[in-house]
């Protein structure tokens, strides 16, 4: 497939640089940035592409934007995407609609549902990953599962009215955790042990709760109902690092939530 890229950064990258090891074509680069569009076009054997004129042939035009751009970019290609074969925005949240000022090809969303940090490493990881693809035009949607698949990508179908719903579970499954890890590392580093030594238990953890479910993977003084110890773990925190004591108390509230033990942990908290 002949790509158009419209935003360089790490998402539009990362999926570019996966799809030219895949065998297709980006045919032109589009940015805000002169500089970034002639850089991403010479790192992707492309060219980069003028914002006033007809945009190539192509088979597909790739958004690859931050959310609050997505319409405003679709607005200034308006009339000037006769020769697409489709677009797709890489958002899980935005609706497909906010693609309709093409008016033109068929339209969708294309979201990998994968940490793309760097675009090398982003482009990596989306062999095995599982991309998110929304489309009202049943044609297309087959043509971004297959190319999904010619990424080694697991493609599935989210409908655009639980998009914003499943980008909150993206958020909580990425997110989260590394806000939770990073509390971690702060109590391990003021109780004088490094944050490497959780590893392999962090490893241990992830793997279970996908074995497992994540419910019943639970261990740990919340999941026991184990009040005394939950009431020490908190003095601790509030004498050695007071700024995480709110946070820590609502992470075992939530963690007593999924366990059932809300009634006795709660005592301990308070």
């Amino acid at each position: 497939m002949d790509l158009i890229l419209v935003g360089p950064g790490r998402a539009g990258l990362a999926l570019s640089l996966a799809s030219v090891e895949a065998g297709h074509r980006v045919v032109g680069v589009l940015a805000r940035d002169p500089d970034a569009a002639d850089a991403a076009a010479d790192r992707l054997g492309s060219r980069p592409l003028p914002w006033d004129r007809e945009l190539p042939p192509g088979g597909l035009l790739v958004v690859a934007v931050r959310d609050d751009a997505i319409g405003e970019v679709a607005r200034r290609l308006a009339g000037r995407a006769g020769s697409i074969g489709g677009a797709v925005h890489l958002s899980g949240l935005k609706p497909v609609a906010v693609l309709d000022p093409l008016a033109g090809p068929p339209l969708g969303s294309f979201h990998p549902l994968q940490t793309l940090p760097t675009p090398e490493a982003g482009a990596a990881r989306l062999g095995g990953a599982w991309v998110a693809i929304t489309s009202t035009d049943n044609a297309f949607a087959d043509r971004l599962f297959s190319f999904a698949a010619s990424l080694g990508a697991h493609p599935f179908e989210v409908e655009d009215d639980a998009k914003p719903l499943y980008h909150a579970a993206a958020t909580a499954a990425a997110n989260f955790t590394l806000a939770a890890l990073s509390m971690s590392k702060e109590l391990f580093l003021a109780a004088g042990v490094d944050f490497e030594v959780a590893a392999p238990l962090i490893r241990a953890v992830v793997d279970n709760a996908i074995a497992m479910g994540p419910g019943d993977a639970l261990t740990g003084p919340a999941a026991r109902g184990d009040v005394g110890t939950v009431r020490d773990q908190m003095e601790a925190v509030r004498s050695a690092a007071p700024h995480l004591a709110g946070d820590f108390a609502a992470m075992v509230r939530a963690t007593a939530r999924v366990a059932g033990t809300s009634a006795v942990i709660e005592d301990a908290l308070s």
